[in-house]
């Protein structure tokens, strides 16, 4: 930002902080107001866009020490008309403090001319004083002065741009395998390569495809909130995939040999021992989710098949089975529930 500009613009006024406020308020009010005009949160507002401008600008030169001491001090004399005059001589307060305690020296005089504002001849004069070299073309430069800081004409730190939200919603076989899909923000249209294995709910943070950065500030990034819709057999967790898988009673009790669908379209059988009961979990190795780090596996949880309706041959049967039981399978959890 040209020092010229600071004469006219009140960076207090903007963040709405008093002029002796500290560097936690300066940040609490900027924090502030930074959510509440954010480009993200105003889409299409060109008044809340210069706004937000205008609160960086504010914040990146009270937030520096040696940047709000330059401020302070030229806001001072644009208010008070002063003047340059040079040579030793007694003071007349004002800017003469200010200046001469930057100076380390007394020889720095000032008169009020009464006239408002400096002319830009008298503003050259203050930034060769402050070893900035003058002319016009050094208005708004980054030249440092000899003190160690940067001079009035010095540009705010640069802020890296807003972020640009977006989604994209995937089938569960495209979010395993990973899918290259477009997606639209902020009105632009870009091809996105999906890595496999995200999940539902799960956020990508795609480097640099956000709004363009603040005094030559990195852009944002592209946040894609990432939708799997629900399939009627698979399951993400992690990097691994679930499934349940229904057995007869027949199988359950006696045990046997049943085939399990996979996503890739193939099959393979797994072994039901004999006793296997309802929530037993197997373990297929490999089966899962293959990302660049790892590969998962395959859950399957038996569910054993109750029919709901049963022939006279059939419930008589059952009751045969029932009546052949040696065990009650609740004896024991009479027993537990009482200690």
């Amino acid at each position: 930002m040209a020092g010229q500009d600071w004469m006219t613009k009140d960076f207090y006024a903007v963040l709405g902080v008093a002029k002796d406020a500290d560097s936690t308020a300066i940040k609490k009010a900027y924090r502030a107001l930074a959510r509440k005009y954010h480009p993200d949160r105003n889409p299409d507002d060109a008044a809340a866009a210069e706004k937000f401008k205008e609160i960086g600008e504010a914040y990146a030169v009270l937030s520096d020490d040696k940047e709000r001491q330059q401020y302070d001090a030229i806001r001072s004399m644009a208010g008070g008309g002063a003047r340059f005059t040079s040579g030793a001589g007694g003071g007349a307060g004002g800017f003469e403090d200010v200046f001469s305690s930057m100076f380390g020296g007394g020889n720095v005089r000032f008169s009020t001319s009464g006239t408002g504002a400096p002319t830009r001849e008298e503003y050259e004069e203050i930034l060769r004083m402050f070893g900035g070299a003058g002319g016009a073309g050094h208005f708004g430069s980054r030249s440092r002065s000899p003190f160690g800081f940067g001079g009035f004409g010095s540009r705010p730190e640069p802020v890296k741009g807003p972020d640009v939200l977006t989604g994209a919603t995937l089938t569960l076989r495209q979010a395993v395998s990973g899918e290259t899909v477009e997606l639209t923000a902020d009105g632009k249209t870009m091809t996105v390569r999906i890595p496999p294995g995200v999940h539902d709910g799960q956020k990508l943070r795609l480097r640099g495809k956000g709004r363009p950065g603040q005094a030559g500030g990195p852009p944002g990034d592209m946040v894609v909130s990432i939708s799997v819709a629900k399939h009627p057999v698979y399951s993400i967790d992690g990097v691994n995939l679930r499934m349940d898988l229904p057995v007869t009673l027949k199988e359950a009790a006696l045990g046997a040999t049943v085939e399990v669908p996979l996503l890739d379209g193939t099959t393979t059988k797994v072994k039901i021992k004999p006793g296997t009961s309802s929530g037993t979990v197997m373990r297929l190795r490999g089966k899962g989710v293959r990302t660049a780090k790892k590969t998962g596996d395959l859950l399957v949880t038996v569910q054993v098949a109750v029919p709901r309706r049963l022939s006279a041959q059939a419930r008589t049967a059952l009751e045969a089975f029932d009546a052949a039981m040696e065990a009650d399978p609740r004896e024991t959890l009479r027993q537990e529930a009482v200690t």
